[in-house]
Order: C-alpha cells, then structure tokens, then sequence
C-alpha cells in the first residue's frame, strides 16, 4: 500500500478510499489488450520525467492511465462507452477529474489497436502542450475524445 502521509502523494490519489486502492490492484493484473499497447509505450515517457501509473485511483474513479506531473489521464474506451447512458457517465466523470485540474485525454480500444503510432503521437503532443511553461493548467475544459 502506498504511504499517503506526504501531502504531495496524497494529492496524487485526491482522497480515494482504500477500498478503490483493492479494484484497481486487480485490474492492473487483468489489463485488456488495448491498455497493454498502451502501457507499453507509455512507459517510454518515463525517460522524459513523465511517470504514467495504471489503473490508477483519483477520488471515486480509477483511471486507466495518470501522469501526476503534468495531470493527464488517458482513457481507452471500449465499445460501451459509445452508448448514450456510458458517454453521459464519462461526460460526468471527466468533469469531475476536471475540477482538480486533470485534463483527460479517450481513445477508442480499436483506434488504440489500429493505428498506435498516430495515438502516441496524440499523447506527445498533449504532454508538450500540459509540461510547456505556456501551459496554466486552466482545468474546465473538455477532455478530448478521439
């Protein structure tokens, strides 16, 4: 378990119950295709100062994918989430992760499969945009669903 007494790494987890912490320790071990290719590249940017967790718990949600350093979550949407009820429910929940400041960044499951190359070139610009000193962490804005 991660020693939440740093207020730095407190803030990592935004008040997440442990029980959230127990969920996404299981789906770390049970990652679906899509969010293996994405792992394995996002892992990459750890040479670049921008350490990606899995599954990674933020107030009542977990994210597949969380770069605390510059506050982006990336999302691999399988197919329920094109329904209209799921979409809502995301719509939600990203303006949640919003409010603390995270941006959120979807790709469908497919997309991430299909043309990898074009999603991590996706990814790179967003984490030039978020780590640019330009950038002011305005928060609010929608998160971007490819």
């Amino acid at each position: 378990m991660v020693y939440l007494g740093k207020s730095r790494v407190k803030d990592m987890y935004v008040g997440a119950k442990p029980e959230l912490f127990r969920l996404a320790s299981d789906m770390r071990k049970n990652l679906t295709e899509p969010e293996r290719v994405l792992w394995k590249h996002l892992r990459k940017f750890r040479s670049e100062g921008f350490v990606f967790r899995r599954q990674h718990p933020i107030d009542f949600f977990i994210a597949d994918f969380y770069c605390h350093k510059i506050k982006l979550v990336i999302e691999a949407d399988g197919g329920y989430h094109s329904n209209d009820e799921n979409r809502k429910y995301d719509d939600n929940r990203s303006g949640e992760l919003e409010r603390f400041g995270i941006e959120i960044i979807r790709f469908r499951n497919e997309e991430i499969i299909e043309n990898t190359e074009r999603v991590m070139s996706l990814i790179q610009l967003k984490i030039d945009e978020l780590s640019s000193p330009a950038h002011t962490g305005s928060g609010g804005q929608e998160g971007v669903r490819l």
